[in-house]
């Protein structure tokens, strides 16, 4: 909905906020249910509203608990009844400011005192995350603390042993450095976003007094939303792709009329150095995982030159597709989507001309679109969109823009074969098939987040679920690792059974679309199957639930050899295999041998 999207009107969304609920749920996208507790330090319930509205926006539907007033300590250290019951999947600790009780008092304290101070205030809060995650094992999110409006000894504060705002910022990288070390612990940032919505804006003493509010309850929705993109980016809900156009937006002048040498870019201009800013600014996405196109109605060759311009920073190596091109760019940005299969809900097209950005929301209204004035604007949209908020960083993330290259020549190689058989023969792949090695820990688990179309089950794990279920003895659980002649594509593919006796319950088995027809599965199969008959397995019951994605898995137990024992009205199936009738299938893919080099 675009009502929702940054920049959005705050105070219409405040009044609107049961209709716009209205729609949201009534619009027939598919939705992620997840349990969502709220322990606060302050009152919560006009966050906890707007949260709901931004969440449903990113296709998550939650179900909240709310603590008593400022019993966020008392609640997680010491439990309850309620909260145990509710079994959240994830947990935000709303505190702010306000909550701290150990600033120091006196300017007449030492150095020694004041740490002292911090260790103990940092310890309260390390006590209640260490609670939760004992007893949920659920991702836990806390916000760092932003600096009061005033100040007795005005720049001293910040710097002085005994000033407020210095222990804040102290105890802020106390707590970033905590989250480095802890999967699953993660930080919302409002210091940033207070001082982005300014700090007199945003310390509102009326609303303290009169209501517990720790903010202006003007600049609720600002956190509510800065909030939510934490939370989709945790489960999976991510943009992927950033679609740009050409003429005006990485460059200023028409290169079909300037030519290479008349467009700005570069130091010799004010002009030029702004674009040459924002391409470096562009490119930084891609260094995280994010994938580049162009999408410009341009000549190709035009477009190439103005990427090789010296003063370019992004090349044309840096994107994965270049459509410049005469056609309408909903079409382009389709045709892209479809080449890289991925949903248009992935792509984020930017523009300087907001006419084409209304054509492309018209034709596709999934795509999130961002016009500028100035290629500064258009860096500032982009950076409180939350588009690509991270929360974990994976070695594939550092290298998708090559693996999705390298999918393209594999593309435009089988076009060179006849047969498909001799085309994924000419591949030379070789696969790696391991357990759940720690290195492998955070791209498995987004892959199991992110995952939607082959993906027999669609359940969604943790950082810390993953682990525990990898160290189980009751779990067989597999990743694989796909490499060929055009480069390594990374973790590809996972796998988690239950053994329950003598059978293995198939909990999740998803794969990257990347990979789709290389006959990964089977390789997979097969090892599931030999570890399977090591720890006296004789049955594999695999498991089918319908989801608006993953249709194209619907028959994948059947084309395996399993049986089909049920196949409910909602579209769901349960089938099961004999292992003692299974004889490997996978003949493609070399199986990496113990010790090799992949």
């Amino acid at each position: 909905m675009k009502e929702l999207e940054y920049p959005f009107d705050g105070s219409s969304i405040m009044r609107r906020k049961v209709a716009v609920k209205r729609e949201l749920l009534s619009d027939g996208t598919p939705k992620i249910k997840k349990k969502i507790a709220v322990l606060g330090g302050s009152t919560t319930n006009h966050i906890v509203s707007l949260l709901e509205l931004f969440l449903l926006n990113f296709g998550i539907e939650p179900e909240f608990y709310q603590s008593e007033y400022n019993k966020f300590y008392e609640e997680a250290v010491f439990g309850s009844p309620e909260l145990d019951s509710f079994a959240p999947d994830l947990i935000y600790i709303h505190t702010t400011s306000r909550n701290l009780t150990m600033l120091p008092k006196s300017p007449a304290e030492d150095e020694q005192q004041v740490s002292q101070r911090l260790e103990e205030q940092f310890g309260i809060f390390r006590q209640v995350w260490e609670s939760l995650s004992q007893r949920f094992s659920c991702p836990v999110i806390q916000n760092n603390f932003e600096l009061p409006l005033l100040r007795r000894t005005g720049s001293y504060d910040g710097w002085g042993v005994s000033g407020h705002s210095a222990f804040i910022q102290r105890l802020n990288v106390m707590l970033s450095d905590h989250a480095r070390k802890n999967a699953s612990f993660y930080i919302h940032d409002i210091n940033y976003l207070s001082a982005v919505c300014g700090l007199e804006k945003w310390h509102d003493a009326e609303a303290w007094y009169l209501y517990k509010y720790a903010m202006s309850t003007s600049v609720i929705p600002d956190l509510a939303y800065s909030l939510a993109c934490v939370i989709k980016s945790i489960y999976g809900r991510n943009r992927k792709v950033i679609a740009l156009d050409l003429d005006n937006t990485l460059w200023g002048g028409v290169i079909g009329d300037d030519g290479q040498e008349g467009i700005e870019i570069g130091p010799e201009t004010a002009s030029g150095q702004s674009f040459s800013e924002f391409q470096s600014y562009i490119k930084g996405y891609k260094d995280y995982g994010v994938l580049l196109t162009v999408c410009s109605k341009n000549e190709e060759e035009n477009a190439v030159l103005g990427l090789e311009h010296p003063s370019s920073v992004l090349r044309p190596s840096d994107f994965v597709s270049i459509k410049a091109n005469w056609e309408q760019k909903d079409k382009n940005i389709s045709e892209t989507a479809e080449e890289l299969s991925l949903g248009t809900d992935s792509f984020v097209f930017i523009d300087d001309n907001p006419a084409e950005c209304a054509i492309v929301e018209g034709q596709l209204p999934m795509v999130r679109t961002v016009s500028f004035k100035d290629v500064h604007e258009a860096m500032y949209k982009l950076s409180r969109s939350g588009c690509f908020e991270v929360t974990s960083v994976s070695a594939d993330d550092l290298h998708r823009s090559e693996m999705y290259a390298a999918n393209a020549k594999r593309t435009a190689q089988q076009k060179n074969f006849s047969s498909y058989g001799d085309y994924l023969l000419s591949l030379e792949m070789k696969a790696e098939i391991c357990g759940f090695l720690p290195v492998y820990i955070s791209r498995i688990t987004q892959l199991t987040n992110k995952s939607n179309q082959f993906n027999l089950t669609t359940r969604r794990y943790t950082e810390n679920e993953i682990r525990q279920a990898g160290q189980s003895d009751d779990h067989i659980c597999l990743c694989g690792r796909l490499e060929d002649k055009f480069g390594d594509n990374g973790i590809v593919s996972v796998v988690i059974g239950k053994c329950r006796n003598t059978e293995l319950d198939i909990e999740l088995w998803l794969m990257s679309c990347r990979v789709l027809k290389r006959d990964m599965e089977l390789a997979m199969l097969d090892e599931l199957v030999r570890l399977a008959r090591s720890k006296g397995i004789t049955r594999i019951n695999g498991f089918y639930y319908k989801t608006p994605k993953n249709r194209m898995v619907s028959e994948l137990y059947g084309s395996f050899g399993f049986e089909r024992d049920e196949l409910k009205e909602n579209g769901d199936s349960i089938w099961h295999l004999d292992i003692n009738d299974y004889s490997n299938k996978n003949k493609v893919i070399k199986i990496k041998e113990q010790g090799e080099q992949l």
